[in-house]
């Protein structure tokens, strides 16, 4: 359980910091007021990403292992 938790703060993490970042730049461009746009974008969105990675975690897990097994 400490394992999928770890995993899925740092995974949506890192989630969450590019892909906010990639749409504030894509929305925004380069402005003076991106890093706040940006900012205030993750800061909504980790907690979001964290409780859906760990809520969702296990059967993505299942689904990967149906996907990859070789029958």
């Amino acid at each position: 359980m400490k394992q999928r938790f770890v995993f899925a703060v740092l995974m949506s993490f890192i989630l969450s910091l590019l892909m906010t970042c990639w749409v504030t730049w894509i929305n925004l461009g380069w402005s003076e007021s991106f890093i706040t746009h940006w900012s205030k974008a993750f800061v909504l969105a980790w907690p979001a990403a964290a409780l859906i990675a760990f809520i969702c975690g296990p059967e993505v897990q299942k689904l990967t292992q149906k996907i990859t097994s070789n029958k």
